[in-house]
Protein backbone atom coordinates (compact mmCIF):
# COMPACT_ATOMS: atom_id res chain seq x y z
CA UNK A 1 0.00 0.00 0.00
CA UNK A 2 1.06 3.52 -0.72
CA UNK A 3 1.49 5.94 2.15
CA UNK A 4 0.26 9.52 1.84
CA UNK A 5 1.88 12.30 3.86
CA UNK A 6 -0.67 14.63 5.49
CA UNK A 7 0.37 18.18 6.41
CA UNK A 8 -1.33 21.40 7.43
CA UNK A 9 -0.12 24.87 8.34
CA UNK A 10 -2.65 24.83 11.20
CA UNK A 11 -0.48 22.50 13.29
CA UNK A 12 3.21 22.75 14.18
CA UNK A 13 5.71 21.63 11.56
CA UNK A 14 7.73 18.55 12.53
CA UNK A 15 10.80 19.26 14.67
CA UNK A 16 12.58 16.11 13.54
CA UNK A 17 12.59 13.40 10.88
CA UNK A 18 8.85 12.67 10.89
CA UNK A 19 5.60 13.99 9.40
CA UNK A 20 2.50 15.42 11.04
CA UNK A 21 0.56 12.39 9.84
CA UNK A 22 0.76 9.46 7.47
CA UNK A 23 -2.28 7.89 5.83
CA UNK A 24 -2.15 4.30 4.63
CA UNK A 25 -5.35 3.08 3.03
CA UNK A 26 -8.16 4.26 5.30
CA UNK A 27 -5.95 4.58 8.38
CA UNK A 28 -4.37 7.84 9.56
CA UNK A 29 -1.45 7.82 12.00
CA UNK A 30 -1.00 11.23 13.64
CA UNK A 31 2.34 12.03 15.25
CA UNK A 32 2.38 13.32 18.80
CA UNK A 33 1.28 16.94 19.01
CA UNK A 34 2.59 19.36 21.63
CA UNK A 35 1.58 22.94 22.54
CA UNK A 36 3.62 24.86 19.98
CA UNK A 37 2.24 27.83 18.08
CA UNK A 38 2.26 26.78 14.39
CA UNK A 39 3.10 30.25 13.05
CA UNK A 40 6.18 30.78 15.19
CA UNK A 41 7.00 27.25 16.45
CA UNK A 42 7.32 28.82 19.91
CA UNK A 43 6.13 27.00 23.00
CA UNK A 44 2.70 28.12 24.19
CA UNK A 45 2.79 28.58 27.94
CA UNK A 46 -0.65 28.74 29.49
CA UNK A 47 -2.68 26.73 31.94
CA UNK A 48 -2.57 22.98 31.42
CA UNK A 49 -6.14 23.19 30.10
CA UNK A 50 -5.12 25.86 27.54
CA UNK A 51 -2.15 23.76 26.46
CA UNK A 52 -4.36 20.66 26.10
CA UNK A 53 -6.87 22.71 24.11
CA UNK A 54 -4.14 23.85 21.70
CA UNK A 55 -2.94 20.27 21.24
CA UNK A 56 -6.49 19.13 20.47
CA UNK A 57 -6.84 21.97 17.94
CA UNK A 58 -3.66 20.75 16.21
CA UNK A 59 -5.05 17.21 16.10
CA UNK A 60 -8.34 18.51 14.71
CA UNK A 61 -6.53 20.44 11.96
CA UNK A 62 -4.58 17.34 10.95
CA UNK A 63 -7.71 15.19 10.93
CA UNK A 64 -9.45 17.78 8.74
CA UNK A 65 -6.46 17.89 6.36
CA UNK A 66 -6.98 14.15 5.90
CA UNK A 67 -10.74 14.53 5.37
CA UNK A 68 -11.54 13.14 8.82
CA UNK A 69 -12.77 14.30 12.22
CA UNK A 70 -12.71 13.11 15.83
CA UNK A 71 -15.47 10.57 15.08
CA UNK A 72 -12.87 8.66 13.04
CA UNK A 73 -10.36 8.38 15.91
CA UNK A 74 -9.98 4.80 17.16
CA UNK A 75 -6.93 5.17 19.43
CA UNK A 76 -5.30 7.99 21.39
CA UNK A 77 -2.12 8.10 23.41
CA UNK A 78 -1.67 10.86 25.97
CA UNK A 79 1.71 11.55 27.53
CA UNK A 80 1.94 13.81 30.59
CA UNK A 81 4.88 15.05 32.58
CA UNK A 82 2.71 15.07 35.73
CA UNK A 83 -0.22 12.73 36.36
CA UNK A 84 -1.65 15.35 38.74
CA UNK A 85 -2.81 17.16 35.57
CA UNK A 86 -4.87 14.17 34.43
CA UNK A 87 -8.25 15.52 35.57
CA UNK A 88 -7.96 18.87 33.84
CA UNK A 89 -6.60 17.34 30.63
CA UNK A 90 -9.31 14.69 30.68
CA UNK A 91 -11.97 17.45 30.79
CA UNK A 92 -10.54 19.12 27.70
CA UNK A 93 -9.98 15.85 25.83
CA UNK A 94 -13.44 14.54 26.74
CA UNK A 95 -15.16 17.56 25.19
CA UNK A 96 -14.11 16.29 21.74
CA UNK A 97 -15.68 12.83 22.09
CA UNK A 98 -19.00 11.22 22.89
CA UNK A 99 -18.45 8.85 25.82
CA UNK A 100 -20.35 6.03 24.09
CA UNK A 101 -18.15 6.11 20.97
CA UNK A 102 -14.89 7.46 22.41
CA UNK A 103 -11.69 5.84 21.13
CA UNK A 104 -9.44 3.44 23.00
CA UNK A 105 -6.81 5.34 24.96
CA UNK A 106 -3.92 5.19 27.34
CA UNK A 107 -2.54 8.01 29.44
CA UNK A 108 0.96 7.69 30.83
CA UNK A 109 3.25 9.89 32.86
CA UNK A 110 6.74 10.31 31.45
CA UNK A 111 9.86 11.91 32.84
CA UNK A 112 10.23 14.50 30.05
CA UNK A 113 8.69 15.41 26.71
CA UNK A 114 10.11 17.21 23.64
CA UNK A 115 10.94 20.85 24.34
CA UNK A 116 10.10 20.14 28.01
CA UNK A 117 6.35 20.53 27.36
CA UNK A 118 3.79 19.13 29.78
CA UNK A 119 1.55 17.24 27.32
CA UNK A 120 1.75 15.31 24.05
CA UNK A 121 -1.09 13.48 22.29
CA UNK A 122 -0.99 11.17 19.26
CA UNK A 123 -3.92 9.49 17.51
CA UNK A 124 -4.90 6.83 15.02
CA UNK A 125 -8.04 7.37 12.93
CA UNK A 126 -9.86 5.17 10.41
CA UNK A 127 -12.32 6.30 7.76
Amino acid sequence: MKKEIITTLNAPAPIGPYNQAVKVGNTLYISGQIPLLPATMEFFSGTIKEEAQLVMEHLQAILEAAGMNFDHVVKSSIFLDDMNNFGEINQVYGAYFDNETAPARETVAVKTLPKSVRIEISMIAVK
